[in-house]
């Protein structure tokens, strides 16, 4: 053999296996970044759900005649926070995700009926503790849509790449699937939450 065929035998495979490890790797790369940004959804949307609770308790008091509307949160909480610990156990299904999204869609309509009556108590609009509850949600509602956006992001670098030639044919060798997107339901979820006593 002749040192050209000898380098061609040797170097062909070489580059195929130095593309198929570099691809691979940046497969991982994209896959690890949208997972991460979840994590970042999944502690503000944890911290959400912690102060719902001392949001209800705090109305309570006031709105002794709406148990049915602050039963309703507090379901609407609960759900949102069981498919939020299904979400972040599997980031990577896709029913899951959507799942979650679905919850928080109904946990914001339930916190706006709650918020809508609240207007009928001064006392409640005017609590000092009601306030500083009010504060910590609406910065938290500005997190969570960051965050949101954020993993978004690398859901589409990710996606684009697993469905990118070449790099599409190491995605389906090796099992990498598509994320979902983290998609607000209907148009009232896409306006930030407006809390005000």
């Amino acid at each position: 053999m002749g040192p050209v065929i000898l380098t061609l035998v040797i170097g062909i495979p070489a580059v195929l296996i130095i593309f198929v490890i570099v691809a691979y790797n940046g497969l991982v790369q994209l896959r690890n970044r949208y997972k991460n940004a979840f994590a970042q959804i999944d502690v503000q949307l944890k911290r959400r759900h912690d102060l719902i609770p001392n949001l209800v308790e705090t109305a309570k008091g006031f709105m002794k005649h709406e148990r049915e509307t602050l039963e309703a949160v507090i379901q609407a909480r609960n759900a949102a926070e069981s498919a939020r610990q299904q979400a972040s156990a599997n980031v990577g299904d896709a029913a899951a995700v959507q799942g979650l999204a679905q919850a928080e869609s109904g946990l914001g309509g339930v916190l706006g009926r709650l918020f809508a009556l609240s207007e009928a108590y001064p006392d409640l609009k005017s609590n000092q503790n009601m306030l500083q509850l009010q504060e910590e949600l609406t910065s938290t509602e500005s997190k969570v849509a960051f965050s949101r956006q954020a993993y978004n992001d690398a859901v589409m670098n990710y996606n684009n790449k697993i469905e990118m030639f070449p790099s599409n044919l190491i995605a389906g060798t090796f099992n990498f699937v598509p994320a979902t997107l983290f998609e607000v339901s209907d148009d009232s979820e896409r306006e930030a939450v407006k809390v005000e006593f």
